[in-house]
């Protein structure tokens, strides 16, 4: 057993190497090294990983909920508006792992807080699935208080940073590909899709 582990334990290490080095330094949630690296301009802060699923940096601070690093990805111009290949913003892993304080910054930032992914599930049904009741809660009030923000920035013509342009072209893609709009059958494999590793325990409660 511990010899696979081991294995287990490199081969993960051997993909994280394939990462930039921005994406590294935040999922190994190493603040200086992310800030020294933003500094210098070494990396996009909003670079897609097509290894792992199209994640941004931001997305790696919201999965391991680091706040400091969040803030800073965001002074340095990350949008939490990118989404994953199917579809999920920063907001969904947050709300998956019940990093409240993260989804009241990225609410705060008036980031598309309400926004569905590929299988229209927002980050508050998310939240539900994973049973995270403190998220649920705050998504209730938040999802309004963004729907409200949105239509004030309509009426007065101010821009909006909530829609990912490469995604829409590819959500298009997706739904050529499907074989069928059996929802039923696609479901069975949406939250593994969007996560580090599958967790159909929770689903089935779901």
């Amino acid at each position: 057993p511990r010899c696979s582990h081991e294995f287990f334990a490199v081969m993960e290490l051997a993909k994280m190497s394939d990462m930039t080095k921005l994406h590294q330094a935040v999922a190994a949630g190493d603040y200086n090294l992310v800030k020294k690296i933003l500094k210098k301009g070494l990396c996009d802060p909003n670079y897609k990983d097509a290894d792992w699923n199209d994640r941004t940096p931001l997305h790696w601070a919201a999965i391991r909920g680091q706040m400091d690093v969040v803030h800073l990805l965001i002074e340095y111009g990350a949008r939490p508006c990118l989404v994953t290949d199917v579809g999920w913003t920063p907001a969904h892993f947050a709300a998956e792992s019940g990093h409240l304080n993260v989804l009241r910054t990225l609410h705060a930032l008036h980031a598309a807080i309400d926004a569905p992914d590929f299988f229209g599930d927002t980050p508050k049904r998310i939240a539900q699935i994973y049973g995270q009741k403190a998220c649920v809660a705050f998504l209730e009030k938040a999802e309004h208080e963004c729907q409200d923000h949105r239509r004030a920035a309509l009426q007065k013509g101010l821009p909006l940073d909530d829609r990912d342009g490469d995604w829409e072209a590819k959500k298009r893609e997706l739904e050529l590909s499907l074989p069928s709009p059996n929802q039923n059958t696609n479901n069975k494999n949406k939250k593994s899709r969007g996560r580090t590793r599958p967790s159909h325990t929770k689903e089935r409660k779901a």
